[in-house]
């Protein structure tokens, strides 16, 4: 027993320095970390390089190349597929800024260079789709995705905060089980695949706009979109979009948690609720949908 005691006197105080410097690692430098900028932009271009290259051998690989063209898809998936890309472009430029951030990087060069980073790297995206027979360039994809990056921007050149998040949820459906090769067969595929499943949502944290207010920090207000019904799009504006059930959009009011209001004396900890933030927290939901509405008790 002694022994042990010894052993625990001896690591306490190792244990203590080691979760000190952890700690120290997730907390935002207050002047410049050239190190830190640096591992950030060496990360990001290895990534997203690693990744475009990859999407181009594999996924492109499967379908015709062909020479750059567009394509007119703005009427495709109830317009579902824009808000991905809108949802998607939000949280890599939310992240990207807030990676600068942590670097110590000046406010202006964190909304230049790390906000952008979704329309950036979406637009790499958009331009393979323009050399894919598939696919095709989309003008509506990119201004959507502008507008997830223009979401951020705008925010913060206002308000200096994010106070409207664009967040996502998703359900599975028994559409994934009538087009598989479409839907995809994993949990992952259909999340991100299955149109008929997700929503995406606006969710406003009041006490933002009312600063001297009792409301709750971490109480928010969210406004979805969805759709069900999707099994086929057309190639073309000119062409039938869907063949099957008939589809109906889908909007909705609900309660959520902004997990990003939660501080625990952890940044780490407070560096998870951020991240999961971009997740629609299943509260109570109307649903308003083919001249109906549904109460939700929990709407995933």
């Amino acid at each position: 027993m002694k022994g042990g005691r010894y052993i625990l006197f001896i690591l306490f105080p190792i244990i203590i320095h080691a979760q000190s410097k952890f700690e120290t690692f997730f907390t935002p430098s207050d002047t410049l970390n050239v190190k830190r900028r640096n591992a950030v932009i060496i990360s990001e271009v290895a990534i997203g390089g690693v990744t475009l290259i990859g999407l181009n051998q594999l996924w492109y690989a499967d379908y015709e190349r062909s020479k750059f063209h567009t394509v007119n898809d703005n009427n495709a998936w109830l317009q579902m597929d824009k808000l991905g890309h809108a949802f998607t472009s939000y949280q890599l430029g939310k992240h990207g800024a807030q990676l600068l951030n942590w670097s110590g990087v000046s406010k202006k060069h964190q909304l230049i260079y790390g906000a952008t980073l979704g329309f950036t790297f979406l637009t790499a995206v958009e331009i393979l789709d323009g050399h894919s027979k598939e696919w095709g360039f989309s003008w509506g994809d990119v201004l959507a995705n502008a507008a997830g990056s223009g979401l951020y921007i705008g925010q913060e050149l206002l308000w200096n905060e994010q106070r409207i998040a664009l967040k996502y949820s998703f359900y599975h459906t028994k559409y994934s089980q009538i087009q598989p090769d479409k839907f995809g067969t994993s949990t992952l595929e259909q999340a991100l695949k299955d149109y008929n499943g997700q929503t995406y949502w606006l969710s406003v944290n009041l006490k933002s706009f009312f600063k001297t207010s009792k409301i709750p920090s971490w109480f928010n207000v969210a406004v979805g979109y969805g759709a069900e019904g999707m099994l086929y799009k057309g190639k073309s504006s000119e062409t039938p979009l869907f063949i099957g059930d008939m589809p109906y959009r889908q909007y909705f009011l609900s309660l959520d948690i902004n997990l990003s209001a939660i501080q625990t004396n952890s940044k780490f900890i407070n560096t998870v609720f951020d991240v999961f933030n971009m997740i629609k927290i299943p509260l109570p939901t109307l649903e308003f949908s083919k001249n109906t509405c549904v109460f939700h008790l929990f709407y995933i």
